[in-house]
């Protein structure tokens, strides 16, 4: 619908302007259409610097697609490797719940075999531990019997805490795992708003280049129109000024042959004083036609850790235990992980970029064996402040919040320095 009324607004335009150069044509004086053409030749420069800068603009618009399409590679990467991560963890996890159940089961034998130790003993009779000692026929078969009983209590006590031990390794080992397939996938839904958001950008982009291809189609159509415009009127010019030699020739002919005739007669007379007859009949008379030159009146357009490091990340550590929120920025309110980064540099007047994606690329990047307090720690759809001693201070989750944790408990993708 848009393209169509451009066509004919276009059409319009040349319509216009075709009926200029016929009013310009009716034009009855060279000087008349040399004002008439010096005002097209404005208009035509006029719509050269329209195409100039519209043109300057569309290239900047192309530049920031391409600055997207970019940041788009890189998030869809991140996401790959986000997907990879989370599918290890699962797998990780189901190898956890298989231990669990074994462990479970070790439980459950040795409580069986603790039943059937207690049942032998006392099958004949509700004896007691203390009972069992009364029975005892000497001092001798008292110290027997209650080091047997100190045995079997310390070897049953010796199974119960192997296998509450055990059964607590697996549940930690799974809900270490569990809490990083949590971290995981929050940071897969933020990559994911935030390609939402580029694609949605990108679309905006690539309507306003296609605004900006159709004014520069318009502004050309009207330069073309100018042009054969002022060509109308060069031809128009050169006709006219042929039309004024040719009366200036036909002009200087009449005059010379009205000379001749006089100088023929005075010739004939005698009597006349020859000197005057010569003086006749040797003077001429030149017309020169109006040839004025063109003045349109156009133009042309023409290292160690440094001390602001340090209280950067001591600032980021007073924020910890409050809420992760996605979107967020606020650090005491709730921030995901590229807020809490852009909000603590913020309060240090430094401005950071949105998104993870784009923070990637902030400062000058470092290897991590040269990370220093206050640097960024970079991972697929996640970023962190690091603070030193291999740790690091993040918006990690929805249910941990603003934490502590150690800075290789992922695959680091880059280290970045904003403070130098």
């Amino acid at each position: 619908m848009i393209n169509r009324f451009i066509r004919k607004y276009n059409l319009l335009i040349i319509f216009i302007l075709c009926m200029t150069i016929s009013v310009t044509a009716s034009a009855t004086t060279i000087d008349e259409l040399k004002k008439q053409q010096n005002d097209t030749q404005k208009q035509l420069d006029a719509a050269n610097d329209e195409i100039d800068e519209l043109t300057d603009v569309r290239k900047g618009i192309t530049d920031e697609i391409q600055q997207i399409d970019d940041e788009l590679v890189e998030v869809m990467a991140s996401i790959s490797i986000l997907e990879d991560e989370i599918k290890d963890i699962e797998e990780a996890i189901e190898v956890k719940k298989v231990e669990l159940v074994e462990a479970q089961k070790v439980m459950d034998d040795q409580y069986e075999a603790m039943k059937a130790r207690i049942k032998f003993m006392y099958e004949k009779g509700d004896y007691t531990y203390m009972q069992l000692l009364w029975e005892a026929e000497s001092m001798g078969d008292v110290i027997n019997k209650a080091d047997y009983i100190e045995k079997l209590y310390a070897y049953d006590r010796q199974k119960l805490q192997e296998y509450i031990a055990a059964k607590e390794a697996v549940e930690q080992a799974k809900a270490n795992l569990e809490e990083q397939q949590e971290e995981l996938e929050t940071a897969h839904y933020e990559l994911e708003l935030e390609q939402e958001d580029l694609n949605n950008l990108m679309a905006e982009k690539k309507e306003e280049a296609e605004d900006y291809d159709n004014q520069i189609a318009k502004a050309k159509q009207e330069a073309a129109a100018y042009k054969a415009q002022i060509k109308q009127q060069n031809n128009q010019i050169k006709k006219l000024e042929e039309e004024a030699r040719k009366k200036a020739e036909e002009e200087a002919r009449k005059k010379k042959e009205a000379e001749e005739a006089a100088k023929a007669a005075a010739a004939a007379n005698a009597e006349t004083v020859e000197s005057e007859g010569n003086e006749n009949s040797e003077s001429s008379a030149e017309t020169s036609s109006n040839s004025s030159g063109n003045s349109n009146g156009s133009t042309i357009s023409s290292a160690t850790g440094s001390a602001k490091g340090k209280e950067i990340a001591n600032f980021a550590c007073q924020f910890i235990g409050n809420p992760y929120v996605a979107g967020g920025t606020s650090l005491t309110n709730g921030a995901d992980c590229s807020g809490f980064t852009m909000s603590v540099y913020q309060n240090f007047g430094y401005s950071l970029p949105r998104s993870s994606t784009s923070q990637r690329s902030a400062g000058v990047g470092v290897t991590y064996a040269e990370a220093q307090p206050g640097d960024i720690i970079c991972y697929a759809g996640h970023v962190a402040i690091y603070i030193g001693n291999g740790q690091i201070v993040h918006a990690s989750t929805p249910s941990s919040g603003i934490k502590i944790g150690s800075a290789t408990y992922r695959e680091i993708l880059t280290v970045r320095r904003i403070v130098q």
